[in-house]
């Protein structure tokens, strides 16, 4: 990407600075007295925002005495600023090439322009002589090592280059204005993003806003702005929606109700329309700069990016994370020292594998920017070290933050790359593989009364089999009834509904196989009233073939429904065990029979009265479908829980 515009008043204000340390001097490197008062006059440019003027008069001075070092180096950062880096160089070779010891930033400022031209050879040459000077200061000796770093991972970046085909996302998405930080619902189908337009914001410049596309048929939609309830005259960047895309967070600065110069703030979708937003108050937001969320798939994790300064200044950026239960928000904590650095932190996205996460970091050797980078959590739960993206994804100048689709085979960022519609643009492009997430899929549902068809709003939970895990807990809308979720494949998972006055609901399935993972679970769930007579198939009690032995992968079932007794201390049930018909009849009653009572002996060594429980094995009596498959046989066996009595 190309280098960011410059904000004309920090350009002013550096240059400046630089101007008047260079003039509190004993003595400039000149002793023309008609150079020196070109040098000076450009210092008055500076200060009047003129830097065409300041460039003339420095290049005056230079007339007047060709080795006044100090009006070279002046001109060198201007060009810098103006984005004209190879004339930058120019100049900064010429003041180092008078004298290399004069000022010793002189070698360091030239390694950070060579930098920004991809020159990383001679940028780690100007470097290492910078740190040899005996008069160079302690702290630049340790960032020009860290730039060392940087240039010796930029070369062999550049001779093993990653791919990279990065494509304009066209006119339904972008405009002659800028449009960045991208958010995408797990189903890939609601891209959401914010464009900066002229306006009017807290210092007169801009207006940033939300717009909202929609993809059908494999096409995007004319994205459009999403609406006065959050879209505002004030400003608002940063989104990120909840994978079900009925939540979103996002920042917003300088709001009377803020606790610091930036906050973050978050809005649900009820039915078409968005909530007004709200403060997420203490503990996330503070009296620093809060921005850039990001909401992991599960429901469960906020991650964000706090600085110190006001919006962030040039001062230390961290990404931060917070974890909500019923009680709120947990007092947020930085990541590990693995990503988090004495620099800059930036744009955290978790991908809805919930184990990838992306982000972006000038702390880390990279190419000389803000380089994007992804860690991948371990097995002990903690993040691995970083990886960075590699070259041509990242470049010598400032890298935006990026997001990757829920398949993770495609990735999406903002670039001003040549040959953009203007400004800003957001680009697609397939990710390298080795640089790619767990590929994941979702589950849509919808859970209705079983006797009325009536949409319900309901608990429910998505969990690993294997560990028995909660991955994912949440609630179906209350208005239809749906939801919408994400989990990793490779592993097979057990869905639980519940509701107050309802029995709950059991199901499983598998995405071991993640090439038949790619489409989308549908799943229409009926929950039956608590009432005598009604009854569940409990599809996440496991045995072996022709044992009674229960599994290890049933415990998360049993204690379900151990949990639903103990709620309901008034109800009775019937667990009964089924059979298909392959074997003898007296052996499948038997056997059923055995299986219903392993159920209830675990059932009552967790607190439940034997009396409420009664044990029957059906054998293959009670069949619910055709035995003439080993689809259908597989349904056939199966244990059920009814409710007896409701007292």
């Amino acid at each position: 990407m190309k280098r960011n515009v410059r904000i004309l008043c920090w350009c002013v204000v550096a240059l400046f600075c630089s101007f008047k340390s260079l003039a509190q001097k004993d003595a400039y490197t000149t002793q023309s007295s008609k150079a020196i008062k070109h040098l000076e006059a450009a210092g008055k440019y500076l200060d009047e925002n003129n830097l065409d003027k300041a460039i003339s008069s420095l290049n005056d001075a230079i007339k007047a005495d060709a080795n006044f070092m100090e009006a070279h180096m002046m001109l060198g950062d201007i060009y810098f600023q103006k984005d004209e880096t190879k004339r930058a160089i120019d100049e900064y070779q010429k003041a180092v090439a008078i004298s290399p010891g004069a000022y010793p930033t002189s070698l360091f400022t030239l390694g950070i322009y060579l930098m920004d031209d991809m020159q990383y050879k001679p940028a780690k040459e100007s470097f290492l002589k910078f740190i040899s000077l005996p008069n160079a200061k302690p702290d630049k000796k340790l960032t020009a090592e860290k730039k060392i770093l940087s240039c010796e991972f930029a070369i062999n970046a550049v001779n093993s280059p990653v791919s990279f085909t990065p494509e304009n996302m066209g006119d339904k998405i972008n405009s002659t204005e800028d449009e960045y930080f991208p958010s995408i619902t797990v189903d890939g189908n609601q891209f959401l993003f914010t464009r900066k337009m002229p306006g009017t914001d807290y210092l007169g410049h801009y207006q940033e806003d939300f717009y909202m596309s929609n993809q059908k048929d494999g096409k995007w939609s004319m994205a459009m702005p999403l609406g006065p309830t959050i879209n505002s005259s004030l400003n608002e960047g940063a989104p990120a929606m909840s994978s079900d895309g009925k939540l979103i967070f996002f920042t917003a600065c300088d709001r009377p109700e803020g606790k610091g110069s930036c906050d973050i703030y978050y809005s649900r979708k009820k039915g078409n329309a968005w909530t007004k937003p709200i403060n997420l108050g203490s503990p996330i937001n503070t009296g620093a700069w809060e921005s850039q969320p990001c909401f992991s798939s599960d429901g469960k994790t906020l991650y964000f990016v706090r600085g110190a300064g006001a919006r962030g200044g040039f001062q230390e950026q961290d990404i931060y994370m917070s974890t909500v239960d019923e009680k709120g928000w947990s007092v947020p904590v930085k990541l590990s020292s693995k990503i988090n650095t004495e620099d800059k932190e930036e744009s955290p996205f978790i991908h809805p594998d919930n184990q990838t996460l992306y982000f972006i970091s000038n702390g880390h050797p990279g190419m000389g920017g803000m380089d994007i980078f992804m860690t991948k959590r371990q097995p002990d739960g903690l993040w691995g070290t970083p990886v960075n993206l590699g070259y041509p994804i990242n470049s010598s100048k400032n890298e935006s933050g990026l997001i990757v689709d829920p398949k993770g085979d495609k990735a999406y960022y903002s670039s001003n790359r040549t040959g953009g519609i203007g400004g800003l643009d957001l680009y697609s492009f397939p990710l390298d593989e080795k640089l790619r997430p767990v590929p994941v899929t979702y589950v849509r549902g919808v859970v209705k009364d079983a006797t009325t068809s009536e949409s319900l709003d309901s608990k429910f939970e998505i969990i690993d089999i294997e560990t028995g895990k909660i991955i994912i807990e949440s609630y179906s809308e209350k208005a239809t009834g749906e939801f919408l979720v994400t989990v990793p494949t490779g592993k097979s998972y057990a869905l639980n509904v519940s509701k107050t006055g309802y029995l709950f609901y059991s199901d499983n399935f598998s995405v071991k196989d993640a090439s038949k993972a790619k489409e989308p679970f549908q799943l229409n769930i009926l929950i039956n009233p608590l009432k005598e007579g009604s009854s569940i198939t409990l599809n996440n009690i496991f045995f072996d073939t022709n044992s009674s032995d229960l599994k290890p992968e049933s415990k998360t079932e049993l204690e379900k429904l151990s949990a639903f007794l103990k709620q309901n201390a008034k109800v009775k049930v019937e667990i009964s065990g089924h059979t298909d018909n392959v074997g003898e009849d007296k052996s499948n009653l038997f056997l059923s029979d055995k299986r219903a009572k392993s159920v209830v002996d675990y059932i009552i060594k967790s607190g439940i009265a034997a009396e409420r429980l009664l044990a029957k094995g059906y054998g293959e009596t009670k069949p619910i479908t055709t035995n003439d498959s080993e689809e259908g046989r597989a349904k056939n066996r199966r244990t059920e829980c009814k409710i007896t009595s409701v007292m």
